[in-house]
């Protein structure tokens, strides 16, 4: 039996977590309420613990994940958190920036490692990756007609945009996230590969909605929320 402080929980408790070398932030719920409804097969690239492919089950229960990360030590703590939450997930050992596969998703999220410099806690997680190339091999993963997911700080916004401009990736969608600053701290990027429709950017909102957090709602269920308000 657990004690009740070796564990946390997401979204008011639906998802419960094994506390660990990395415990997933308020990212991961906002990447998972920004994926796409009409998918059935995800990548999740650079799993971690778990946290985003947990969330994404709150909003399409019968997707088929596979996660994606180069640590054992993730991987063991993930299927700790997939057993705790009764859910099934494909886990593969690998890095995506290595790993050499033919198989293709209808959606391919991601919380990359987008911060340069010495982590502050002894585990990599967000640190050090070639943010470029870890894109293009996301990207790489996804099915024609599919979609690539991701959320990052805004000053690695602008290496994520390259790629899906260089490899014509169309209907690109741009949320800010804000926190106490009059400018974002993070964004969420969508694109849908295989279109030629331009991007949209949103006027996005405060990191704590509780929307998202506490009541569950995907983005694009809160802003037709906001606008029949």
């Amino acid at each position: 039996m657990l004690k009740k402080q070796e564990k946390f929980t997401l979204l008011n408790g639906r998802i419960s977590m094994i506390q660990s070398l990395y415990n997933p932030t308020s990212d991961a719920v906002w990447l998972a309420a920004f994926a796409p409804k009409n998918i059935k097969t995800v990548l999740d690239v650079g799993i971690g613990t778990g946290g985003v492919s947990l969330c994404l089950f709150q909003h399409i229960p019968d997707a088929q994940i596979t996660g994606i990360d180069v640590s054992p030590e993730m991987l063991d703590a993930c299927k700790k958190n997939i057993e705790l939450n009764n859910k099934k997930i494909n886990l593969v050992n690998a890095d995506i920036t290595q790993w050499s596969t033919s198989e293709c998703y209808d959606l391919v999220i991601t919380n990359p490692p987008y911060f340069q410099g010495t982590p502050v806690k002894k585990h990599n997680a967000h640190h050090n990756a070639n943010i470029v190339l870890w894109t293009k091999r996301s990207l790489a993963r996804v099915k024609a007609n599919g979609y690539f997911c991701t959320i990052v700080d805004t000053l690695a916004m602008d290496k994520i945009l390259s790629v899906l401009c260089d490899k014509h990736v169309g209907g690109i969608q741009i949320f800010p996230l804000f926190s106490t600053k009059n400018t974002a701290e993070r964004v969420l990027i969508r694109a849908h590969k295989g279109v030629n429709t331009g991007t949209t950017l949103f006027q996005g909102t405060s990191m704590n909605n509780d929307l998202i957090l506490r009541e569950g709602l995907t983005v694009d269920d809160m802003l037709a929320t906001l606008v029949t308000r």
